[in-house]
């Protein structure tokens, strides 16, 4: 194929598609230009299907350092692992394309999508979602797209599409939303406060702007688009179906009503268990097709729990845990589990339990970014740990996975627009949720938790937050009329069966934070606004548990948290106080008990450390080298050298001063160490600085002033006068 060029005027920016010269031997591939951000997008299938019992895609996002004229900053002096802002915007891409397939793909996907040139106005994120769906869709690989997405700010109570590096500064909304051309799959967001119907308003307009993207992609696939591979669904043969059923149905429908988490797992695993092993026992030509069988066999009793939740739910409109459907789970709120910590606490929603913890530290502790993002550094951090015995599994521990940084993401989202600024607060602060039972909405409990785990580390945020999450039950495609159900506060059945997660996060006053996810090609405005609203009631009963439990920040940070002292210096002092490679701040620091010290460009020093002693020798350290004498200034100073013209007096720091043999008494003195001597302290006043800065001083000032003799009048007479 020859190249193709495509454009469209989108929102103020040229998007320019380019196909058939690069990546030609993938599947898919497109180079998507965005002004100056360029996004090379390829997408490759393969031949055969995988043995799994899920959808293989991968969806990458390569942050490429050459991109914004950067080299590494690791050792090897090239690019590694992707970082948090790429793990995301993978995650981003990948979840409005996921729900695209038709059930039974197993044939792996592979969508890579390379940031060779970034403007930091013309988005590279939602670039490069356009990219992966239309190599997607120019491609043989059998896709039922195209979807886009934009990002929608607002300034000024006016929603901007796509918003500019200005425009994010002065909005109070970051969202991004995905979808097709009649619906919405995907919404993540961030907010200052918005109301429900700011939010839906804003969505709304993003999908305006989706419509257009999506008309854009069929024209260029119409007119380029290889025809779609015939490629074998996964499906499990109805006889086997109907056969497991008469061994084993009934009894799982009954076992799904079953309250307890634990209880009913228990009672379906065993039945399946049982099932399963008396077609381990059967006879099969080999061992290839025993595992397959077998393993299609726990398949369909999966399915007999998933529609009895289903059918309960969307009909009889009964929860497998027998909850009304806008019904929250038991609630409890605890704060100070942790003595030794700087703030402490745990929120509990049924069988699903948060403890988070919130450290307080210097601002050289922050986060250094190293993406291609106009983010240097991060001053606030939350980050969510979910181990395998929060859901009574073995598995593995360490780095976290996308899921962990996504969760941590949302809720550091959450966060964000309540906590205060470092001129309010001058910390910077880490909070982690450790995620200690899970039975749904974990990333919601640790929101809870961990805006309680501030309060109680002294943090003055300016409201409390709180999350829930919302689910939706369908029994067909919700456009063409068929029943459904929404559902708040949703548990892990509910969740892994259903076909929406909707997370709401938010103060009394408005929403912070907005994450949907969604197995259903799209959802209606309609189902939007009702779970917005459902979720604003729940949010309103999490709020009062919270806040009888804590109902303001403490007014102290812990006596475990470091202290605190700020004052400004003259900027141009600054290189004094770090001194020839570090010595003299290094000294000080080891001096006062290895306090941290923050020096901003603007002079602005900030010293931390536990005791306030500390903190204090330090202060004053650092005062005496940025100190300068006045005329008529007083000092006490302490004599460190004798001349025969006169003594050196140490004012403060390494400034001294002469105090001249003539200034020393009021009488004359030989020589001063007949007055003086070193160590002594001398009380003396600044006289004079001369043009070199030298400072000259005088002791007299302060020495009695010797008493003059009495005047005796003596009167001589003459002889005439003694004549008379």
């Amino acid at each position: 194929m020859s190249k193709k060029v495509f454009s469209l005027d989108f929102e103020g920016k040229k998007l320019i598609v380019e196909t058939g010269e690069i990546a030609k031997q993938a599947d898919g591939a497109c180079l998507i230009r965005l002004n100056d951000t360029v996004i090379l997008s390829t997408a490759c299938c393969a031949d055969e299907p995988k043995d799994g019992d899920f959808f293989p895609l991968t969806v990458g996002y390569e942050e490429k350092q050459y991109a914004v004229g950067k080299i590494p900053g690791s050792f090897l002096r090239r690019e590694g692992r992707p970082g948090e802002h790429a793990t995301l915007t993978a995650r981003l891409i990948d979840r409005p394309i996921r729900p695209m397939f038709s059930e039974g793909f197993r044939n792996e996907v592979q969508i890579v999508n390379t940031v060779m040139s970034v403007d930091p106005d013309a988005t590279p994120e939602m670039a490069a979602m356009f990219g992966s769906s239309l190599a997607l869709g120019i491609s043989d690989i059998p896709f039922d797209g195209p979807i886009a997405g934009v990002y929608v700010g607002r300034v000024d109570g006016q929603y901007v599409i796509n918003p500019t590096t200005e425009q994010k500064e002065k909005s109070d909304l970051n969202l991004a939303v995905a979808g097709t051309k009649k619906a919405i799959n995907m919404v993540e967001a961030g907010a200052n406060e918005l109301s429900e119907e700011e939010m839906l308003g804003a969505i709304m307009f993003g999908h305006e702007a989706i419509k257009k993207l999506c008309a854009f992609q069929e024209q260029i696939i119409a007119e380029i688009g290889k025809p779609k591979r015939v490629v074998e669904l996964y499906t499990i043969p109805q006889e086997l179906i109907d056969e497991v059923a008469s061994l084993c149905k009934e009894r799982i429908v009954k076992s799904v009503s079953i309250v307890d988490k634990l209880e009913r797992q228990d009672a379906i695993d065993a039945i399946e268990k049982e099932v399963a092993e008396l077609y381990e026992n059967k006879e099969y030509p080999d061992e290839k097709t025993k595992n397959f069988t077998v393993k299609q066999v726990k398949e369909v009793m999966e399915g007999f729990v998933r529609d009895e939740v289903r059918r309960l739910i969307t009909y009889d409109k009964v929860r497998p845990d027998g909850r009304k459907l806008d019904e929250i789970r038991p609630l409890d709120a605890q704060v100070d589990l942790l003595p030794r910590t700087h703030g402490s606490a745990m929120f509990t929603r049924g069988q699903t339990q948060v403890i988070s913890v919130c450290t307080l530290g210097a601002q050289n502790d922050e986060q250094i970014i190293d993406n291609l993002t106009d983010e240097d550094t991060k001053r606030f951090m939350h980050h969510y740990n979910f181990p395998p015995f929060s859901v009574g599994e073995i598995g593995r521990m360490g780095t976290p996975g996308r899921r962990e940084i996504g969760h941590g993401a949302l809720g550091e989202r959450a966060l964000s627009y309540v906590i205060p600024s470092y001129e309010e607060f001058p910390y910077t602060i880490r909070v982690v949720a450790e995620v200690c039972e899970s039975n749904g909405s974990s990333s919601q409990a640790s929101i809870c938790a961990s805006c309680m785990a501030l309060m109680a580390a002294g943090v003055p945020i300016r409201k409390p937050v709180v999350g829930i999450a919302m689910g939706l039950i369908t029994s067909g495609p919700v456009e063409e009329g068929y029943p459904y159900t929404i559902l708040t506060d949703i548990q892990g059945l509910e969740d892994h069966l259903g076909d929406m997660d909707f997370k709401v996060a938010g103060t009394k006053d408005g929403i912070t934070a907005l994450q949907m996810d969604i197995k259903i090609k799209g959802i209606t405005e309609e189902i939007l606004r009702k779970a917005l609203v459902q979720a604003h009631s729940a949010r309103e009963k999490i709020m009062k548990v919270v806040t009888d439990c804590i109902p303001e920040p403490r007014k102290e940070v812990s006596k475990w948290a470091p202290k605190m002292a700020t004052f400004n210096i003259d900027p141009e002092k600054i290189r004094d106080i770090i001194g020839p490679q570090g010595k003299v701040i290094n000294d000080i620091i080891a001096k006062c008990n290895d306090v941290k010290i923050d020096i901003n460009d603007d002079g602005k020093v900030v010293i931390y450390h536990t005791d306030r002693e500390s903190i204090n020798k330090a202060k004053e350290m650092i005062e005496n080298i940025v100190r300068v004498a006045k005329v008529g200034e007083i000092f006490e100073g302490t004599v460190v050298r004798i001349e025969s013209f006169g003594c050196f007096v140490n004012l403060f720091g390494n400034v001294d001063g002469l105090c001249h043999v003539s200034k020393l008494l009021h009488t004359r003195v030989n020589h001063p160490k007949d007055v003086v001597k070193i160590g002594q302290k001398l009380k003396v006043i600044v006289t004079d600085i001369d043009e070199k800065g030298r400072i000259n001083l005088s002791h007299k000032e302060f020495e009695p002033k010797p008493s003059k003799p009495e005047k005796v009048e003596i009167k001589i007479e003459t002889p005439e006068e003694n004549h008379d």
